[in-house]
């Protein structure tokens, strides 16, 4: 049984299952929870970059905690709580190789065909290089 999943979260409607998902889970497994967030740079030089992310990310982890609390009750209990940058199926692999997640639970939203070629998809990218479980929420 997993102790420790990993859960992709921006906030949206099958990020929010997910994250009750791995919640259940935890509880039923004794494990805990790892969410992270990724923030997307997508213009701006690197010093702007940098500010940015400082701030967006103070911001963020505090947004989210507090998004989090009313999802679930024991999100003060069970979870660790990340904001990184960059590509996010990049971001959630790298969290595997550097934390002992074993789970990996992530939301899926269907998109067209040219918003996933423009886009790419983040559940795709996690399928295709993840060495541990991963489950999709729809």
């Amino acid at each position: 049984m997993p102790k420790y999943s990993l859960v992709g979260y921006d906030s949206s409607e099958t990020s929010q299952r997910a994250f009750r998902f791995a919640m259940e889970l935890a509880r039923a497994c004794s494990g805990r929870v790892r969410v992270v967030s990724v923030l997307q740079v997508t213009q701006g030089g690197a010093d702007a970059c940098a500010l940015m992310m400082t701030d967006s990310a103070t911001e963020r982890t505090r947004e989210t905690l507090q998004e989090l609390r009313t999802l679930d009750p024991d999100t003060d209990m069970l979870v660790d709580l990340e904001i990184t940058h960059g590509s996010p199926g990049d971001a959630l692999l790298n969290q595997v190789r550097q934390h002992p997640v074993d789970h990996i639970v992530i939301g899926h939203t269907e998109r067209g065909a040219l918003a996933r070629w423009l886009l790419g998809s983040v559940s795709e990218d996690v399928l295709a290089g993840a060495h541990v479980p991963v489950t999709v929420i729809r």
